[in-house]
């Protein structure tokens, strides 16, 4: 045996044990003729003592360890003389008679501590190290627990875990696909599962009433700190149920995962807020609810009352109304001006309104509008003295509520409020089933073509498709987008008329989806669906700012994995065997 125990377990009980541990040299200290290490595993850190006077050579040997050596310890278990409080085995230490070497260590490119020295490319290189480090580790072991807690959630709920393909076809609508050329099919290619979309639904129509699968799921697309380009879903689909239903489960189990992994109570039933009143209120369709803040709006109070012709030409005016922060100098109200007119945000300017602890006003566009006239705004703000307002226009309602709501994440964060120990979650319903695409220029489906509209709406589908309303419903939780799903079309026509609204010809629906609306016509019940992303929910409840230290083998920004170097050119044989050419066109 390597080991009889970890090195996380040995207690005050165990004094006068023989022990035989194994792991990772953390530090080494000398001091004197004693020498220490600390012996860390996945389960914790043992401290080590070889004592110079007891075996002259042993504790030679152990003076030339370096950090990170594998190395193998027997020994006795004896009580600390001066104990360590913040280790879990801080009361007992091992009196070394024998060591053993089993790999050594080149020296790590970055200490292996919780407040490590090294960037993240370095430590991206270098994940396998990396994740020797506590903090990381702690992450995966919170997946792991999470999945088993998920599974047995669901498995008693009677769902069953099938697995689908990963090799399947592509499906151009939504997100980029990775593409996978087929050597035994020259010139043809699969398609890695954006979603297992598809095929959960069919496995509907096949009678496997309740299903879940954590999927692994793969999108071609831009990154940011929530997304890689492979990512994991809590993947479910159900037959005869109606959205309530589907929200009701969900949100179970949800509560489970709060209480049984934070100690949170979250409410019980969650608040649902419509698409368009999310959008009205916060400007977003997952709005962080942590903070006030709301937006107000005020045409009625600026538009034809002064001679700013910014505001009297605009089709939207809002405001928030931030506390305690009348005071901002002008250097920090310049920031923000700054901040809102960068490309991500897109705005044109920032309008401000002071309200000062003496109760006199300070704005920028003093000059267009009388003291009465912001007393107004204030008021319809409900501002307190020492509140500052700031205000936001622009010719399009929606597009200037989602760049005030990027000023309100900020204002948000400096005043510290969106706290990451605190929980805000709720559903958002009744989303627009299209949305308008200018880069395609045509309207394009808000989830994807298999939701189910709203049947009041259906009427709509014809003549105002902007209008119509999809079955369709997100869980939000701290204003991340966790999960998301909808009732789902199970009737040909409508599938039909869904494909043609899109711009579809009848040809290429059935090319890329004839499978799925034959199978509609073999009884297929009405059924719904929801996937988590697993790698966000995950990094919630850890309190991370990305998702990237919650998976073993994240991606870098650039969606590359720098320990493996990939994605990476092919050798020129396999490209024959695949008949592909690859002709890289420069920019211009």
């Amino acid at each position: 045996m390597y080991r009889t125990n970890t090195c996380g377990e040995l207690r005050i009980s165990d004094v006068g044990k023989k022990v035989t541990l194994a792991g990772w040299v953390q530090r080494t200290r000398k001091m004197g003729g004693m020498t220490f290490v600390d012996l860390r595993d996945r389960y914790g850190i043992t401290q080590l003592v070889f004592n110079e006077a007891v075996d002259k050579e042993l504790c030679e040997r152990a003076n030339k360890l370096g950090r990170e050596y594998c190395i193998q310890a027997k020994g006795l278990v004896q009580e600390r003389q001066s104990k360590n409080d913040k280790m879990e085995t801080g009361d007992i230490e091992i009196i070394v008679n024998e060591l053993n070497i089993l790999s050594p260590s080149l020296t790590p490119p970055f200490t292996i501590e919780d407040n490590t020295d090294g960037g993240d490319e370095l430590r991206m290189k270098y994940r396998y190290l990396d994740l020797r480090r506590s903090v990381v580790r702690r992450n995966l072991e919170l997946r792991h627990r999470m999945t088993i807690l998920i599974r047995n959630f669901l498995d008693n709920q009677k769902f069953i875990e099938v697995e689908t393909p990963v090799l399947i076809g592509s499906t151009p609508e939504g997100a980029r696909d990775f593409v996978v050329p087929s050597r035994m099919n020259p010139g043809q290619f699969y398609a890695l599962p954006q979603s297992p979309q598809t095929l959960k639904q069919l496995l509907m129509v096949a009678g496997f009433d309740r299903y879940f699968q954590i999927a692994k799921c793969f999108r071609d697309e831009d990154l940011r700190a929530d997304r890689q380009p492979e990512f994991t879903q809590v993947d479910c689909e159900m037959s005869f149920v109606d959205q309530d239903d589907v929200i009701n489960l969900f949100e179970e189990m949800c509560r489970m995962l709060f209480k049984e992994i934070r100690g949170v109570d979250i409410p019980k039933p969650l608040q649902q807020m419509t698409w368009h009143e999310a959008m009205r209120r916060f400007g977003s369709d997952k709005p962080d609810l942590r903070f006030g803040m709301e937006f107000v709006e005020l045409m009625d109070e600026f538009k034809g009352k002064g001679e700013f012709s910014v505001f009297n030409e605009a089709n939207y005016i809002g405001g928030i109304c931030v506390p305690g922060c009348a005071d901002y100098s002008r250097k920090q109200l310049n920031e923000l001006t700054d901040f809102v007119k960068r490309p991500q945000v897109g705005a044109q300017g920032l309008v401000y309104i002071k309200y000062n602890a003496d109760g006199s006003i300070k704005s920028s566009v003093d000059k267009f509008y009388s003291q009465e006239v912001l007393q107004g705004v204030l008021k319809k703000m409900d501002a307190k003295s020492g509140d500052l307002a700031l205000i936001l226009s622009g010719s399009n309602a929606n597009k200037t509520r989602i760049q005030l709501c990027s000023l309100r994440l900020l204002m948000g964060d400096r005043l510290g409020l969106r706290d990451k120990n605190v929980f805000k979650c709720l559903w958002i319903i009744d989303f627009p089933l299209f949305e308008w695409s200018d880069e395609e220029q045509r309207l394009m489906a808000t989830h994807h073509p298999f939701t189910m509209p709203n049947p009041d709406d259906i009427p709509l589908l014809d003549a105002h498709p902007e209008q119509v309303r999809a079955k369709a419903y997100d869980f939000v939780c701290n204003g991340i987008e966790v999960g998301g799903g909808s009732l789902r079309i199970h009737d040909t026509k409508l599938q039909e008329k869904m494909f043609e609204v899109l711009g579809f010809t009848p040809e290429r629906a059935e090319a890329q989806f004839g499978f799925l609306m034959n199978a509609f016509k073999y009884g297929a019940p009405p059924h719904a669906g929801l996937a988590f992303g697993l790698d966000r929910f995950v990094s919630i409840l850890a309190g991370l700012d990305s998702i990237r230290d919650c998976i073993a083998f994240p991606k870098n920004n650039n969606g590359r994995d720098v320990m493996l170097d990939a994605p990476a050119a092919l050798d020129q044989s396999q490209l024959d065997e695949l008949n592909l050419v690859v002709d890289i066109k420069e920019d211009k």
